[in-house]
């Protein structure tokens, strides 16, 4: 493969890219480059937000929380401090314990990233999902929602 990568390159070098099979396979290096930087920049989701879902861990997740938040948990829908949110949430979690937490989906590009996940409590199911912004190097919940699942 290394001597196939030089002659690609000295192709190159020379302005030698005719082929149709030199663009097809520049072409599927950047696909996959771009995938890799892709998975790369989803694995920052930050692991505490995950097992403060799972354990019903209301301090930690607050510490992600923005200074306001926009939160939908039950019958709470708007925009609360970050105060106000982590009382809410701790209503939430001692009146549904979780048993499990399992991230179903998760997206987004640089900056923004949503995950979308199923928690499982012995009172009922639920779909969370949130949405991560990154200021200053450190990732913040905008949104948290936890809808009741039918």
């Amino acid at each position: 493969m290394h001597s196939f990568c030089i002659a690609i390159d000295t192709n190159l070098e020379k302005g030698k890219m005719n082929t149709k099979h030199d663009k097809v396979f520049l072409s599927l290096i950047f696909i996959f480059t771009l995938s890799i930087t892709s998975l790369v920049s989803l694995a920052q989701i930050p692991d505490e937000i995950i097992l403060s879902l799972k354990s019903g861990n209301s301090k930690v997740l607050a510490s992600y929380f923005n200074e306001n938040v926009e939160l939908v948990v039950l019958e709470n829908d708007n925009v609360y401090s970050r105060a106000q949110a982590e009382q809410i949430i701790c209503n939430f979690f001692q009146q549904y314990h979780p048993e499990e937490f399992n991230v179903i989906h998760q997206g987004g590009r640089e900056g923004a990233k949503y995950v979308i996940g199923g928690l499982l409590t012995k009172q009922g199911n639920f779909r969370v999902s949130f949405l991560l912004k990154q200021n200053g190097g450190k990732v913040y919940i905008h949104q948290l929602r936890i809808e009741k699942q039918g």
